[in-house]
């Protein structure tokens, strides 16, 4: 798989402006990512602008903090699927998580895979705040619910992707699930370490950066 074609280009965040909106779609346009990732608010604007590409809009719910109630990510899923989104990045409860209530976190996912009826779904279980006992019941749970990823965080807790959580993540979800590294992925060579940890998706608002220092490592001899 080329890598370009890993990489979920990313904006997120309380200020992003239309300006920011558009160059995003312009660089997935120019370097063919795999996907936009931007807010809910931005999803119809952003599929409009992409219909006459490959690229995938993908959007988050629950976003950053994961503490909605599990009935408003659920309609929140609904309303980005109605508005074009081809892909949900979801936060799942991490208190719940933490606190073993294990049936909210279940009961969550569950939600948002029905309500995005078929397309894919990627949990962020914020691997910064949980032990890996934790790490591994929030993959068995996504597992579980369909989900079609498990992601390692949104970006904006106290770190993002590590090598150990990425291998730890797919150890755990085999062949029944993806992995998304994400957090912290600036460079080509943070990047490999991720994916040869077992991750098939990259999310980053550094894909420009990887993929042009991809282009200029001669040494380079991956399929990637």
């Amino acid at each position: 798989m080329k890598l370009n074609k890993m990489i979920d280009h990313t904006k997120l965040g309380a200020n992003i402006s239309k300006d920011q909106i558009d160059q995003l779609i312009d660089e997935a346009k120019t370097y063919d990512f795999k996907s936009v990732c931007v807010n809910p608010i931005w999803v119809k604007y952003a599929k409009h602008h992409l219909k006459k590409t490959d690229v995938l809009v993908c959007t988050v719910i629950g976003f950053p903090h994961g503490t909605h109630h599990h009935l408003v990510k659920a309609y929140e899923t609904l309303e980005a699927i109605n508005d074009g989104a081809d892909e949900i990045d979801m936060v799942i409860n991490v208190a719940a998580l933490k606190q073993k209530d294990y049936h909210t976190v279940l009961q969550e996912i569950k939600g948002v895979v029905e309500n995005a009826d078929g397309r894919c779904v990627k949990v962020i279980i914020e691997t910064c705040y949980l032990t890996d006992e934790e790490v591994v019941k929030a993959c068995e749970l996504a597992v579980e619910a369909e989900a079609t990823f498990v992601k390692t965080s949104t970006g904006f807790g106290t770190g993002g992707a590590t090598v150990h959580h990425v291998e730890l993540m797919k150890k755990t979800v085999g062949e029944k699930a993806f992995v998304k590294a994400s957090g912290g992925v600036r460079t080509y060579e943070d990047a490999m370490k991720m994916i040869e940890a077992g991750a098939t998706r990259i999310g980053t608002s550094n894909g420009i950066n990887i993929v042009n220092q991809r282009s200029e490592d001669k040494d380079a001899n991956t399929s990637y």
